[in-house]
């Protein structure tokens, strides 16, 4: 493993950044340096690689026709002096706005700042000159620029222009972009061809007085323009101490990743402030490269993006400390923690699946489905959204035909589970005993069980599975229906699933691209909304409490089931972590053990509070690698061949399906080296 601490952003692909709003004197370039230094440095101390500061904060935004003043444009420049000098010592890029004439004309110009060099300066290329907006009256566009560098506050031939990329030596990944303000507002921004040309993070240092409502319309244009771009997205604006003769201000910074808010300022704060957030670069690479439309754009944009320049500088990290995410990182990440949200993904994720089996029985002619009924959370699913697809076809819920199957070790707890949940839901119920014909082929085929012997292998196992399967084609085939499959988006991750004549298979799954966290939630919300009835909610509450388990080993006798699939797989809590970072975002084992630390180590750290405190769990480094080397496994090596064979299903969300004819194609006879050779990388303790 390597020497660097191993609980540390910056070894993970993180960056992290500030958004930097000071108090400020209008025309007073000495006491606004003041406090941007004191703010530097807090972002220093905060461990920050990069700080961004408002738009023309050395002079104040709002100056006016004092910008037309030698003495403000001195001082300005006088301002900028102490920066340079009081960056010397601090490991971060800043970036500052201030006036520079250049050749008898005035540019609202962007200091980049490192270490007491400046690294370049970037004119505004877009001014407003509308409503209460009047730059062009002293201001010049950067286009109207005829050098290429300028001489300023003591240094030589300082790169000048809007087309400038500032790249960190030795992390390629982190290349900066900056524009002005009102260069978001235009229909296409400077950093959408920045982006193109390789900039990873777009910062935007702007003034933008506060109207009603203009909040909301500034999240909209960094949500959309991060996302458009793929790219982080870091906005900073004016704040207290600007000119309120006929304006006001908010100080509004924000920090977006890829559309998603990472930061946001308190608006409307007296005295100085400062946000960090840390971007994930790592995500912003991957969805680049996974969306290739992005590599098109840059190709029809090639003419354009030779005219940018690259500025390289050594960026000291500060990589030999533990330093962890002040990030937060979902839980269940297919699932939105907010509850408003929640019950906005699991209606749509619902109508998602039934949408998909009305459309099935409808295009293949059948009215009726056959479906086998477990008493456990994927089998309940299934029913639920059966029922609600007899709803939506006007058929009676009769037509669901519904079979709970008891094996050698079906509780009697889950048994009447299904019996009770097939009648509140008004199903045609039925019960088939499958012990006597699974006990007749293990006689067949001279399986030890059958002559008395307590052998539960895995053959013992899938003779029941698959005599549950086959019993459900052939009644589908005697009732003219289709078997709805039940198994869901984990268990086929991990392989968790009886291949071929088993839960594998069925003429159309809904649940396959569903992982049981979602599921979970999922029936939360329906026993929640009550659209089943009070009896079926109360029953759907049951299920929730019993325990995961495929029932095929018999146990002790009790109420819940002995055999525990978690034992086998790993917690799915844990293993939906795992899926999600690794077929959404494809990121490497010692990241995602990084993630998974970050989200599950500290249990009070976003406790969900409608999940009984008994069912919320912590887990340390030694855990999450433990149950990351059995995901590896089993998913790049044992699996692929069983998704390679998966019957349709209705994809539900952007964190993918493992359809073999859409999301994941795989090679079914792969190795899982590579994977598992990582995880050397994570520690074994904390």
């Amino acid at each position: 493993m390597s020497s660097k601490p191993y609980f540390n952003l910056y070894r993970h692909g993180f960056i992290r950044v500030a958004v930097c709003v000071p108090e400020v004197r209008v025309a007073d370039p000495a006491f606004n340096a003041s406090h941007t230094i004191e703010l530097m440095r807090r972002a220093s101390d905060r461990h920050a690689a990069l700080a961004v500061f408002p738009e023309l904060g050395l002079s104040a935004y709002s100056c006016e026709d004092l910008f037309q003043q030698q003495a403000l444009l001195d001082a300005s420049k006088e301002a900028l002096s102490k920066v340079l000098e009081a960056s010397g010592d601090l490991p971060l890029v800043s970036i500052v706005g201030l006036p520079l004439a250049v050749d008898n004309l005035l540019f609202n110009c962007a200091a980049v700042v490192h270490r007491g060099r400046l690294l370049g300066m970037v004119p505004k290329t877009f001014l407003p000159n509308y409503r209460e907006f009047y730059e062009l009256r002293q201001f010049a566009p950067a286009d109207y620029r005829l050098a290429d560098t300028v001489d300023v506050a003591g240094q030589r031939d300082v790169p000048f222009g809007n087309r400038l990329l500032f790249q960190a030596e030795g992390h390629p990944l982190f290349t900066f972009f900056v524009e002005v303000c009102e260069d978001l507002w235009v229909p296409i921004p400077p950093s959408s061809y920045a982006a193109l040309a390789g900039a990873t993070v777009l910062v935007n240092v702007s003034a933008s007085n506060v109207t009603v409502g203009k909040e909301d319309y500034r999240r909209q244009l960094v949500a959309g323009q991060s996302g458009r771009c793929l790219a982080a997205y870091v906005y900073c604006a004016a704040g207290e101490g600007e000119s309120t003769t006929d304006l006001a201000w908010d100080g509004h910074g924000m920090i977006y990743e890829n559309s998603t808010r990472i930061a946001e300022t308190e608006r409307f704060h007296y005295g100085s402030q400062i946000v960090t957030g840390d971007i994930d670069l790592d995500r912003l690479a991957q969805d680049r490269m996974r969306q290739t439309s992005f590599g098109q754009a840059a190709s029809a944009s090639r003419q354009d993006l030779a005219r940018f320049r690259t500025i390289r500088f050594p960026l000291d990290l500060p990589i030999e400390r533990n330093l962890p995410l002040e990030r937060g990182y979902e839980r269940f990440p297919y699932v939105p923690s907010d509850p408003a949200r929640r019950d906005e993904r699991c209606r749509e994720v619902y109508e998602i699946q039934v949408q998909g089996l009305v459309k099935r029985m409808e295009s293949a002619g059948f009215k009726k489905v056959v479906i086998g009924i477990s008493g456990g959370l994927d089998s309940t699913q299934a029913l639920l959204v059966s029922a609600r697809a007899m709803d939506v076809m006007k058929l009676p819920r009769n037509h669901i035909l519904a079979f709970t199957m008891p094996g050698f070790a079906t509780t009697e707890r889950t048994l009447q589970q299904a019996r009770r949940l097939m009648a509140a839901l008004g199903c045609e119920a039925h019960e088939i005993d499958i012990r006597p014909s699974s006990l007749q082929m293990l006689k067949d085929i001279g399986h030890p069980y059958a002559a008395g012997k307590h052998v539960f292998d895995t053959t013992f196992e899938n003779v029941q599975a698959g005599e549950r399967t086959s019993h459900l084609f052939r009644l589908a085939n005697q009732h003219g229906g289709i078997v709805v499959g039940t198994s869901d988006l984990s268990e086929l991750a991990l392989g968790y699933t009886t291949y071929g004549v088993g839960d594998h298979m069925a003429h159309y799954h809904v649940n396959a691209s569903v992982p049981k966290t979602l599921i979970q939630f999922l029936i939360r919300w329906l026993a929640k909304s009550g659209d089943m009835g009070p009896a079926a909610s109360a029953l759907l509450e049951e299920v929730l409490e019993t325990r995961i388990s495929p029932e095929l080993v018999p146990g002790q006798p009790g109420g819940q089931p002995a055999q525990q699939a978690e034992d086998v797989v790993g917690p799915y809590e844990l293993q939906d972590f795992f899926l999600y970072h690794i077929l959404r975002f494809g990121y490497a084992p010692p990241k995602v053990a990084f993630l998974a630390w970050s989200a599950w180590h500290d249990i009070a750290s976003g406790a969900w509070p409608d999940i009984p405190p008994d069912r919320r769990h912590r887990y340390g480094i030694p855990e999450i690698k433990r149950w990351l080397a059995v995901f590896l496994q089993r998913f790049f090596k044992e699996s692929q061949f069983k998704r390679s064979a998966l019957p349709n299903a209705p994809k539900v969300g952007s964190g993918g399906s493992l359809s073999p004819r859409s999301d994941y194609r795989a090679p079914s006879d792969s190795e899982a080296t590579a994977w598992l050779e990582q995880l050397s990388q994570i520690p074994d303790a904390e």
